[in-house]
């Protein structure tokens, strides 16, 4: 992980670390890890959008491992850390471009206004350094800032955008997008999708139905499906990724806005209940703020280690 974003990483979970040693402190008053100690540090980290589940769990092996001990603020953190990379290992993947597919088809999926518009061009940007050809096709169609800003960002990357007028339909562009993405041998195909919970049949619907026509063309597609989650949510994260879980087969996560939250826990509590792999997490608008996580590094990040 590269130095600038790391430090970008602290500073955006600083909010997060402030919430969590906070609690921390004031529970560990009386050094003693006893069951008063413990039990006050487990409302802590569920306060801290850990979840319940990875409480019980940290919890579990405190008392295993420092039951009655007397511990220090700093050698909680330690602890609280490797627990919590342990947690995060099994998912930190980067979202790797199959060569072989020409192009490989990523459709990104999420409610309004997590930052998958922003994500795909930062995807773009990325997959261009790496030399990789992208394409892109802005599928929110209902939103004309949306279809503007990755127009903004195939310029940048010089990327192909696929695009139509208001309100048209999503999943033609899809297949116009990957007719000429294959013809031109590119390597990827980064689909835009709207995102309106509120009415989430015609969202169903809508998100099968460019599913369907990418699959009359290649039964394969799509083969990647990105959750973008907007980490300022807190726990209506954990609901978003059931109801999309529902609506597609999501492959991966990636967690955005960390920089303007106290709720950088999230990553943990959905590393834990669902186990999809977390692609990558960001830290602000530019697009080297979007980068794949280390683990150690996030959870040591998050608990001010």
């Amino acid at each position: 992980m590269a130095l600038g974003f790391l430090s970008r990483l602290k500073e955006g979970l600083s909010r997060s670390t402030q919430k969590l040693t906070t609690g921390l402190t004031a529970a560990l008053v009386h050094r003693k890890l006893d069951d008063a100690a413990l039990e006050e540090l487990e409302e802590v980290l569920i306060t801290a959008d850990l979840g319940t589940a990875v409480a019980a769990k940290v919890i579990r092996s405190f008392r295993r491992s420092r039951f009655g001990k007397d511990v220090t603020d700093q050698e909680v953190k330690d602890a609280l850390a490797e627990e919590i990379a342990e947690i995060l290992v099994p998912v930190a993947h980067p979202l790797l471009i199959n060569p072989s597919l020409k192009p490989h088809v990523v459709l990104v999926v999420g409610v309004n206004g997590t930052g998958k518009t922003t994500t795909i061009g930062k995807l773009a940007q990325s997959y261009r350094d790496q030399r990789l050809t992208p394409v892109l096709v802005a599928g929110d169609t209902f939103r004309a800032a949306a279809v503007e800003q990755l127009q903004i960002w195939g310029e940048r990357t010089g990327a192909r955008v696929f695009f139509g007028p208001p309100n048209s339909d999503a999943a033609g562009l899809a297949f116009d997008a990957l007719t000429h993405a294959a013809a031109a041998r590119a390597d990827v195909l980064l689909i835009d999708t709207a995102g309106r919970l509120h009415n989430k049949s015609a969202l169903m619907d809508e998100l099968a139905k460019i599913i369907r026509v990418l699959r009359k063309q290649d039964p394969t597609t799509p083969h990647s499906v990105l959750l973008v989650l907007d980490a300022t949510t807190g726990q209506n994260a954990i609901e978003q990724v059931r109801v999309f879980k529902e609506m597609v087969n999501v492959t991966g996560l990636v967690v955005t806005k960390l920089d303007g939250s106290a709720r950088g826990g999230i990553v943990v509590a959905l590393a834990e209940q669902f186990s999809l792999p977390i692609h990558a997490v960001g830290v602000g608008e530019q697009a080297g703020d979007l980068r794949a996580f280390d683990p150690m590094e996030f959870a040591r990040g998050l608990v001010g280690a």
